[in-house]
C-alpha cells in the first residue's frame, strides 16, 4: 500500500532564497543611492536642475522591483495559493490607504503591512509592501515619480517586520507590543525617508531648513532634521499612533487569521509520508 503525503507543522514565514536575497540587496542598494545621493553631490552638480529627471528614475527602479517579485517566486517556489494571498493582502492594503491619506497622515494600511510582514517573512513582506503601494497609487490616481520611492519605503517597512526576532516563539502580548513599537518607529521613519526624496529639489525654503548643495553632510543633515520637524512630524506622529492602536486592538485577530491562512496554504510546512492503516 502506497504512502500518503501529509503536511505537518505550524505556520512558518516564507524563507528567503539566494536569488531573492541578491535581488533584495540590489534593489535596496539602488534605493539607498536614489534617496541619498544629493547629500553627497558637489556644489556645482546642479541638483535643482535635475528635478525633472525623476520619471527616468521611476522607469529604472520599477523593473528592479518586478525582478524581486520574479526572483522570489522562482527561488522560493510560491504556488498559486501564495500568489492569491499576495493579491488579497495587497488589495486590502490598497483599500485601507485612502481611508486616511491626506488627513493628518492617518494611514491605517501600516498596521496590516507590519502584521503581514511578521507572519509571512521578509521576502514576501517586501513584495507585499511594494505591490500594495503600487495598487494604492493606481486606485487613488497617485501615480508619479514619487511612486517607486513609496514602493521601496513600504517594502522596507514590511521586510523589517519579517526580520523582527521571535517569529517562531514569541506570542501573546509581548509580540503585540513588539509589533506596535516597530510599527510606530517605522511609521515615522517612512515619512522621514520620503521627505529625503523630495527635500533636495524644493526651492524657496527658508535658509535654516533648505538643502545647500556642496555643504558638509552634517550641516545638511541638521537642516533636514529641522525640515522634518517643521513640516512632516504632524503627519508622521498620527500615523504612528494609529498604527500602534490598530496593532494592539486588531493584532490578535489579524495575526491569528494570517497564521491560519498560512498554515492551510502549507507555506514552508514539512511533508511526511504515512502508510494508511488497513
Amino acid at each position: 500500500m502506497s504512502a500518503v503525503p501529509k503536511v505537518r507543522g505550524r505556520a512558518r514565514p516564507i524563507r528567503l532564497g539566494v536569488r531573492s536575497i541578491a535581488a533584495l540587496a540590489l534593489v535596496s542598494a539602488v534605493g539607498v543611492a536614489a534617496f541619498g545621493w544629493p547629500l553627497l553631490a558637489a556644489g556645482d552638480s546642479g541638483i535643482g536642475e535635475h528635478a525633472q529627471d525623476a520619471p527616468w528614475l521611476f522607469a529604472a527602479l520599477l523593473p528592479l522591483l518586478l525582478a524581486v517579485v520574479v526572483a522570489t517566486i522562482a527561488d522560493v517556489g510560491l504556488d498559486a495559493k501564495a500568489i492569491a494571498m499576495l493579491g488579497v493582502l495587497a488589495a486590502a492594503g490598497a483599500a485601507l490607504r485612502p481611508l486616511g491619506a491626506g488627513t493628518a497622515g492617518i494611514e491605517p494600511m501600516f498596521f496590516l503591512m507590519v502584521l503581514s510582514g511578521r507572519v509571512l517573512g521578509p521576502g514576501f513582506g517586501f513584495v507585499l509592501g511594494a505591490v500594495s503601494m503600487f495598487a494604492s497609487a493606481l486606485l487613488t490616481g497617485g501615480v508619479g515619480p514619487w511612486m517607486p520611492f513609496q514602493m521601496l519605503s513600504m517594502g522596507w517597512v514590511c521586510m523589517g517586520a519579517g526580520l523582527l526576532p521571535g517569529a517562531d516563539s514569541l506570542r501573546g502580548r509581548r509580540e503585540l507590543w513588539l509589533l506596535a513599537g516597530y510599527g510606530a518607529v517605522s511609521s515615522v521613519l517612512y515619512g522621514t525617508v520620503m521627505n529625503l526624496q523630495g527635500w533636495p529639489y524644493l526651492g524657496g525654503l527658508a535658509t535654516g531648513v533648505s538643502f545647500v548643495p556642496g555643504d558638509p553632510l552634517v550641516d545638511n543633515l541638521g537642516r533636514f532634521v529641522a525640515y522634518c520637524l517643521a513640516t512632516s512630524l504632524g503627519w508622521d506622529l498620527p500615523r504612528a499612533v494609529v498604527t500602534v492602536l490598530l496593532s494592539l486592538a486588531l493584532g490578535p485577530a489579524v495575526l491569528k487569521a494570517l497564521r491560519r491562512a498560512t498554515r492551510r496554504a502549507a507555506f514552508e510546512a514539512p511533508v511526511t509520508f504515512e502508510t494508511p492503516k488497513p
